[in-house]
């Protein structure tokens, strides 16, 4: 039998993940016809000609070359605490990158983790609680996987969200509970929204299990501050859910009022060992834009360890993360120190890459909010904008959204695919592409916007 659409599982067929849906599709179909396409629609840095840091380019290159080490001019080529840490990676990884590691990932590098979390947060932190994963969406994988028991267990997201949990809601058979992010407040967080989603979904007869935060948000770009965060904790003990802490926007904060606190250091400060966190955090995002090797970690507190041998298991069935994501992730959380021969160009780099982010978020938020028709809250962290479309009536943000790609070029995705109020229409668009391409970009929205106005 040739398998048909009416023979695939129906979860298969609810899943929907915008980021990469119908109109990206369109996209690369116009790029192979020669057309010039403006990738607004996901974060991938490093397609975007943001370059990777050489710090982690020239380790790696020792490390999957191993002999390089012993060429008598590679102290002419790499700079001497690259060297060093090179030669203490393949030490640990005895049998090289092209081996399985154990489950849970290099035990080394889990150690780095947990030396990070404790110095970011003043925290203990233990490697035994660390799984490295392919990037933090298999990381969010294996949670929800353990979560959703039956048809009936509810998670509890943001509106708007990344599609990443809506889509594996849909194929794990869970419900997605909403609760609404507060536009007019700069896409806030509020107990009275939450109280409500969870009221309406008790309601209708929905166990709810869990509350995702994404913290800096995606698509919002929004920060939480600490009593936010103390009350999304207080909030999920009360009502008996577990919090999954979606932290991969860390480093990438650019208001100078606001900072990123993780949510294992305030539930530490506040005492709370009855509420189950799992935390997860990526290369893919921050500076490093490290996307294509999938890179990344999940930490957990609060798990009893019958749990947490089930997550194990589960994190076995894989075998193990991929061993080059694992260094990366390594590198991630122990970049070079002040002193290290590499440590001023990393600075540089570094610096260089978040300073451009933080010009390109207010260049964009600014461009396109003096657009008549178009409102965006400028972002405050993560790499997107999210802004707020008037339409004509009987239009919708995918109409718009596949209209400004065949117009333009320019590739975005509709605010449908993340969730909006219902009435309202918004897009999200990265500020990804160079400084220069996105006055090219705001120029080319607002010529776009008028014309399909008044249309």
């Amino acid at each position: 039998m040739v398998i048909g659409i009416k023979n695939i599982s129906s979860r298969v067929l609810e899943a929907k993940y915008a980021v990469r849906g119908p109109i990206v599709r369109r996209a690369q179909e116009l790029q192979k016809h020669g057309r010039e396409i403006v990738w607004c629609n996901i974060g991938n840095p490093q397609a975007l000609k943001q370059k990777p840091l050489t710090y982690i380019r020239q380790t790696l290159s020792l490390v999957e070359y191993p002999d390089l080490l012993n060429d008598r001019h590679v102290d002419e080529i790499f700079p001497r605490d690259v060297i060093e840490r090179a030669r203490f990676i393949t030490t640990h990884s005895k049998h090289g990158l092209g081996a399985y590691t154990v489950s849970p990932g290099f035990e080394f590098v889990r150690d780095a983790v947990s030396r990070f979390i404790a110095k970011r947060d003043g925290i203990t932190a233990s490697a035994e609680d660390i799984y490295l994963t392919d990037g933090a969406s298999q990381g969010v994988q294996f949670v929800l996987s353990m979560l959703i028991a039956n048809p009936n267990d509810g998670i509890m997201i943001p509106v708007p969200q990344y599609p990443l949990y809506s889509a594996l809601i849909s194929l794990l058979g869970g419900r997605q509970v909403n609760y609404f992010l507060d536009e007019g407040s700069d896409w806030q967080l509020s107990h009275a929204a939450l109280e409500q989603s969870i009221k309406d979904a008790k309601e209708r007869g929905v166990n709810i299990k869990a509350l995702v935060v994404i913290n800096p948000g995606n698509p919002t770009g929004a920060v939480l501050d600490h009593e936010n965060i103390k009350m999304i904790i207080e909030f999920a003990r009360e009502h008996g859910l577990s919090i999954i802490a979606d932290e991969v926007y860390q480093e990438n904060v650019y208001s100078d009022e606001k900072r990123f606190i993780s949510f294992a250091r305030v539930m530490h400060e506040l005492g709370i060992e009855d509420v189950s966190l799992f935390s997860l955090h990526s290369a893919s995002k921050g500076y490093l834009g490290e996307c294509g090797h999938r890179a990344g970690y999940l930490e957990v507190r609060n798990i009893p360890s019958d749990v947490q041998d089930e997550l194990l298991k589960l994190r076995s069935i894989g075998l193990c993360s991929n061993a080059v994501g694992q260094i990366i992730t390594y590198l991630m959380v122990s970049p070079p120190e002040k002193g290290d021969e590499s440590y001023e160009l990393f600075t540089k780099e570094r610096s260089g890459i978040l300073s451009s982010l933080k010009r390109k978020a207010h260049m964009l938020s600014k461009g396109l909010n003096s657009i008549d028709g178009i409102e965006c809250r400028t972002p405050s962290g993560a790499m997107y904008v999210f802004p707020k479309i008037d339409l004509p009536s009987g239009k919708t943000d995918s109409d718009y959204c596949s209209a400004l790609l065949e117009a333009t070029g320019i590739c975005v995705v509709p605010g449908s695919g993340f969730g909006q109020l219902p009435g309202t229409w918004h897009f999200r668009a990265t500020f990804l592409p160079p400084e220069g391409q996105i006055e090219h970009v705001v120029e080319k929205i607002g010529e776009f916007h008028q014309d399909y106005i008044n249309a």
